[in-house]
């Protein structure tokens, strides 16, 4: 009962009250609610997440269209947010630069998880002379003083597949696995190449006196005997792509993104993320 008494009241609120107040906020401020998210809220992810959660809850179809239109097209639909909510342009030319920034972002968020999406769904294929260059420079950029001895090898293993043929591994994450493990490789080849040496080498942990003394000798005879074990680096970075993946789907990423992109974030910034 009370479940069933609090969702009665959010209804009533959202329906009725929350628009009551925000007529009387207007003609109190003379300003409609983008207007005022605009205002108070300072450029980045806030300011645009009150934007797309206005135009969302408008009870206006154009406006919640506007947030999936094609980008070719936010123009257009500035001047048309702009004529239906009655503001002047020349009085508040600022406020059509803030929704345009704004709306490259939630537009571009959502052509993002598409393009993501198609990246993903795309397999791995050894005919395809792109992809199979993709695997090499992959090598090359991890391994620039071991040559490749043959397509298929057990060299494979060393960066952190699972067999001599790493298409197999791919097949969840398709050729987006495969694109940000070479991002990662060329674009911070270093720091790549640091973390594929400690998934082979990773070191033992120090014990400290307090730990030491913690520990009966039973304890301390199986600890003494445990192996540090390392990862499967390509493996790894392929469960990371997944995780990135997911996060990005369900929106969680956009707080970063509308943060990290003055515009709309790119196939690059996700990458950027995945490192």
């Amino acid at each position: 009962f009370a479940r069933m008494f609090v969702q009665v009241c959010l209804y009533f609120y959202c329906k009725c009250l929350w628009r009551c107040l925000k007529f009387v906020v207007r003609k109190l401020t003379g300003r409609c609610e983008l207007q005022r998210i605009c205002c108070n809220t300072k450029p980045g992810a806030a300011r645009t997440m009150k934007i797309e959660a206005s135009l969302k809850g408008s009870k206006s179809k154009r406006l919640q269209t506007s947030i999936s239109v094609h980008p070719d097209a936010i123009e257009k639909t500035i001047d048309d947010i702009m004529e239906l909510k009655r503001i002047n342009p020349d009085i508040n030319p600022q406020l059509g630069v803030s929704l345009q920034a704004c709306l490259l972002q939630i537009v571009g968020y959502r052509n993002l998880i598409a393009e993501v999406e198609k990246l993903r769904r795309e397999p791995y294929d050894s005919e395809n002379l792109q992809h199979e260059e993709m695997l090499l420079k992959l090598w090359k950029c991890l391994k620039p003083n071991s040559p490749l001895k043959a397509r298929i090898s057990k060299q494979w293993c060393e960066i952190g597949f699972q067999g001599d043929d790493p298409k197999t591994d791919f097949r969840g994450m398709g050729l987006l696995g495969l694109y940000n493990l070479v991002y990662f490789a060329e674009w911070d080849t270093e720091i790549a190449q640091q973390v594929l040496s400690d998934s082979l080498q990773p070191k033992y942990r120090e014990v400290t006196k307090k730990e030491l003394s913690q520990f009966s000798k039973a304890e301390w005879e199986k600890k003494k005997f445990d192996k540090a074990i390392g990862y499967s680096f390509a493996i790894v970075g392929i469960n990371i792509t997944d995780l990135a993946y997911n996060l990005l789907v369900s929106g969680a990423l956009k707080t970063h993104f509308y943060n990290v992109a003055p515009e709309a974030p790119t196939l690059t910034h996700f990458q950027q993320t995945f490192c």
